[in-house]
């Protein structure tokens, strides 16, 4: 890690909310902010690649969705040439995304794959190759570090050749986060983390690396939530202002999407997975992890992130332009 990645790992103070520092490791990292200047003049955008950037800079600027979004995307998949070649459990899978906003691939990783990946990951952290970051409890860009958590999951063929068919576009790979327990995060879309304009062109995939029981903290999900507006820090009292992050921005955020839960019907479920199973959702799908009723277990899992080319990728809720390593 270089730059702000490694100085924010584990940092916890109040320089985390000034919008400034963000701009000087943009200046360090100019290289992977280029592609914005031709995306910038193409919507309209008046700003430095390097400055704060977030919805409200951004929204209505593009009014666009995903293929599977658009009204007709259900009738476009079925009859897109590519979908007839795959299997009926696939087909099924892929309907569901477009109804449900996500899919279920049983059995993706082999238990040998798996293995695989927990000693590299432990290899690492022994290594101090790799660490978890300030929450104690993700570990953050694995892939970086070792060649087999790159290719044979992060990048792994299959699973690109399957998201790039979702998204209908080029898949840039960003992120992958390790857990050995669960997160016991607040239900949450990872569009206010990773945001895109036009909206809704980011995917994520989740992987279990061991069986998941009730005990351990599993993860949840509401079908269908995907189809509602995006929530961005406009829509709730961020506290943010021209030069800094408001310091209960995320927070004031879940109590919005609770206060939204709260009003609606969707039926929340819970993913108890077994080792090598892959779920993988929509940008907007909220999601969360539930509470570890039993302490002593793990919930070891790797999720991975995934923007789009030819779209604006940002961070809603620190007000940053992404950083992309395009090929």
């Amino acid at each position: 890690m270089t730059g702000l990645r490694q100085l924010f790992s584990k940092y916890t103070g109040a320089l985390r909310s000034f919008k400034l520092i963000y701009m000087i490791n943009n200046l360090f990292n100019q290289k992977k902010l280029q592609h914005n200047k031709a995306l910038y003049k193409k919507y309209g955008i008046r700003k430095s690649i390097f400055g704060p950037i977030g919805s409200r800079d951004l929204k209505g600027k593009v009014q666009e969705q995903p293929w599977l979004d658009r009204p007709q995307g259900r009738e476009a998949l079925r009859a897109h040439p590519y979908f007839a070649t795959l299997e009926e459990e696939l087909q099924q899978q892929l309907l569901q995304f477009t109804d449900q906003g996500y899919m279920i691939l049983r059995g993706f990783y082999s238990e040998e794959e798996v293995e695989q990946l927990n000693g590299t990951v432990d290899q690492l952290l022994e290594a101090q190759k790799a660490n978890y970051n300030y929450t104690g409890r993700k570990i953050m860009d694995a892939f970086r570090a070792s060649p087999l958590v790159d290719q044979q999951f992060f990048r792994n063929p299959r699973l690109l050749e399957l998201l790039e068919f979702t998204m209908g576009r080029k898949i840039v790979p960003f992120q992958t986060i390790n857990f050995t327990q669960g997160s016991e995060q607040r239900a949450h879309s990872d569009s206010i983390h990773m945001t895109t304009e036009p909206e809704g062109y980011l995917i994520a995939s989740w992987t279990a690396l061991e069986d998941i029981d009730e005990n351990s903290g599993p993860l949840f999900y509401y079908p269908g939530s995907h189809q509602m507006p995006y929530v961005t820090c406009q829509d709730y009292q961020s506290g943010n202002t021209q030069w800094t992050i408001g310091d209960e921005s995320y927070k004031r955020y879940e109590d919005k999407i609770e206060a939204i839960l709260a009003e609606k019907t969707f039926e929340k479920q819970y993913f108890l997975a077994k080792k090598g199973d892959v779920l993988i959702w929509h940008a907007n799908l909220l999601h969360g992890g539930s509470p570890i009723k039993d302490e002593r277990t793990t919930r070891k899992s790797m999720v991975a992130h995934y923007f789009c080319e030819g779209v604006i990728c940002y961070h809603e809720i620190s007000q940053r332009p992404a950083l992309l390593e395009l090929e």
